[in-house]
């Protein structure tokens, strides 16, 4: 694929851009402690990531207990994701170059609206994108293609000239429905034999392999 070819690159923002990792279990944590429930492993908390704050809780707790505990887990991860989160390095020189290429950048996220904006405004990168959007905003999160379909369908760019960019299999499997040439960063918590079972585009181990292979 040459650079010329490509008019938009959408971007998984939790393990693809960012490790809010350190963030995310901390504030799991807190929440379980909140609710009387026994705090979990980093593996554990780490491989239920990806689905959205609701369903990342919801596995550990009694149902009646969810909409008190998801809501301790919201007020601590506000401050939890300004002091634990960190871009991933080469993240910000990879934005850099595609927006001096006047390539279209977005985010699709299946994080919360409110909590993709934090991170994004922490880390000092919301001028590399063109659009922002989150499953909140949607019926359906990934691994369903609505979210990359919608930023499609808003920057008017087609399925031909855009690459999706994320670190999961739901990734993997969001980019195939679309029908978009998925790219996906070893960095999250999917692993790569599981990732290659799904045959995206490409596996790459770090971000800075991604402007060799546009």
């Amino acid at each position: 694929m040459k650079i010329s070819d490509v008019r938009l690159v959408i971007f998984d923002l939790d393990g693809t851009l960012v490790n809010a990792y350190p963030a995310i279990i901390e504030s799991f944590n807190y929440a379980m402690r909140a609710g009387g429930y026994p705090v979990q492993a980093p593996g554990i908390i780490r491989a239920a990531v990806g689905w959205g704050d609701k369903n990342l809780i919801a596995p550990f707790v009694r149902a009646r207990d969810l909409k008190r505990v998801l809501a301790a887990y919201r007020r601590h991860h506000r401050e939890s994701l300004r002091r634990k989160s960190r871009l991933l390095k080469g993240a910000r020189s990879v934005l850099a170059r595609l927006k001096r290429k006047s390539i279209k950048l977005a985010v699709a996220s299946n994080r919360p609206t409110r909590f993709a904006r934090i991170l994004i405004r922490h880390l000092k990168i919301a001028g590399y994108f063109d659009y922002v959007l989150c499953s909140d905003r949607l019926k359906n999160i990934k691994p369903h293609p609505e979210i990359l379909r919608n930023i499609m369908r808003r920057l008017k760019t087609g399925p031909r000239h855009t690459v999706f960019v994320g670190d999961m299999v739901i990734d993997a499997q969001a980019g195939k429905r679309a029908r978009v040439k998925t790219i996906i960063v070893s960095t999250g918590s999917s692993s790569r034999a599981a990732i290659a079972r799904v045959k995206p585009y490409a596996v790459i181990r770090s971000l800075a392999e991604l402007s060799a292979l546009l």
